[in-house]
Parts: structure tokens; C-alpha cells; sequence
């Protein structure tokens, strides 16, 4: 039987992850090496902390070509909150390369008078394209975000959603093919998080 890969390396909020996808009714498979993939159905990359020791967790347990190659294949595959970031070229927070998959930077979010820096609790996403997650016209998508950092893609037509955040818009969600990516916990956003992780696992049966 095939079963949902969560990378574990050591940074991701793996617990809360496994209780969510479990609740949907989904077998979970523990990624610690490259070799175990072949397992599953899809990856999931989660995480929670800085860049450069995510990279350096990745490198030693030999994963980093591992997801590489997972993603360029078509194989289904979904990044939340640091795992959006590692996909990208660099990141403000470090100094290490990322997995280079998405073409961008992971840029400090500016001081903006009122707003609350990091960019901490609740916010309602913005659809900016048709994507898998939210619905045409659906509205309340009420979803909890925790972090300092944000992507900036050089092709913006990769972004399904943002969010307001004073005068400026930060990625919340990012989708190309086969990739898909959430700055947010959907694992941490309730009943909103379990509807975007049902869609996501519908779309890989």
C-alpha cells in the first residue's frame, strides 16, 4: 500500500502534521533517508525554523537530490511553511543555496507601522488564479501563518493566493504543476486546513 512521505529531517512540525493527515484517514511514512520514497504516493516537506540548518539537515541525511528529482518526475509534492522556502534559490535568513526548484528569493518582511512583525495569526487568503485549494468565488479561507520571511518568485504567475499584509502582499500559496506549497500551517488552521488538505490529497488519488 502507497502512503503519504513526510520528510523528516529534524526542523518540521511533524507531530501536529501526522495527527491532521491521519484524521483524514491517511497512512503516514516517516522520511529519514533517500531510500524510503519509493513508498509513497506523494511528499509532503514540512517545517519549522531557520534556513540555513534546514539545508544543512537535508544535505546529511542525503535528501536534498532525493526531492529534487521526486519533484521534476511530476510526482506529487507539497512544501509548508519552511518547506515553501527551501524550494527556492536563497533566502535573507541565511547564507546556503535552497533546493533551487522555484526560481526566487525568500525576502525578510519589511517593518510595516501597525503591523505585527513576524507576521503572526490569522489572515483570509486572496486567490490571484484558479488553483486546487480554493474555490472559484469561496470565501472565509481563514488560515494561521507564523513566519519573518516570505517568497518572492521571479514568475508571479506561480502564485495562487496571497494575503494583505498593510500596504504590501505576501505569498501564501504557490502551485506549478505538480508542486504545491502553503506559507501557512494548513495543519494548524482547523477545519479551513483540513478542507485544503483533503483537496490536496484528492487531486493525487
Amino acid at each position: 500500500m502507497h502512503k503519504i512521505g513526510l520528510i523528516d529531517y529534524g526542523m518540521g512540525n511533524i507531530h501536529s502534521v501526522i495527527k491532521s493527515l491521519e484524521s483524514l484517514g491517511e497512512e503516514i511514512l516517516l522520511i529519514k533517508n533517500s531510500y524510503q520514497s519509493k513508498h509513497c504516493k506523494a511528499l509532503i516537506l514540512p517545517g519549522v525554523g531557520a534556513f540555513d540548518p534546514a539545508m544543512i539537515n537535508l544535505k546529511d541525511k542525503d535528501l536534498i537530490i532525493d526531492i529534487q528529482n521526486w519533484i521534476s518526475t511530476g510526482k506529487s509534492f507539497l512544501g509548508i511553511c519552511l518547506g515553501l522556502q527551501l524550494l527556492f534559490e536563497s533566502s535573507d535568513e541565511g547564507t546556503l543555496s535552497g533546493l533551487g526548484i522555484i526560481k526566487g528569493q525568500i525576502k525578510k518582511i519589511p517593518q510595516i507601522v501597525d503591523q505585527r512583525s513576524p507576521h503572526v495569526g490569522w489572515c483570509n487568503l486572496n486567490q490571484t488564479k484558479s488553483n486546487t485549494l480554493i474555490r472559484d468565488g469561496e470565501l472565509n479561507n481563514w488560515v494561521y501563518f507564523v513566519h519573518s520571511y516570505h517568497a518572492v518568485p521571479k514568475d508571479l504567475n506561480i502564485i495562487a493566493a496571497n494575503v494583505n499584509y498593510g500596504s504590501e502582499k505576501l505569498t501564501a500559496i504557490i502551485e506549478s504543476g505538480n508542486l504545491l506549497a502553503c506559507q501557512f500551517h494548513p495543519e494548524k488552521s482547523g477545519k479551513t486546513g483540513d478542507k485544503f488538505l483533503r483537496r490536496w490529497l484528492k487531486n493525487i488519488q
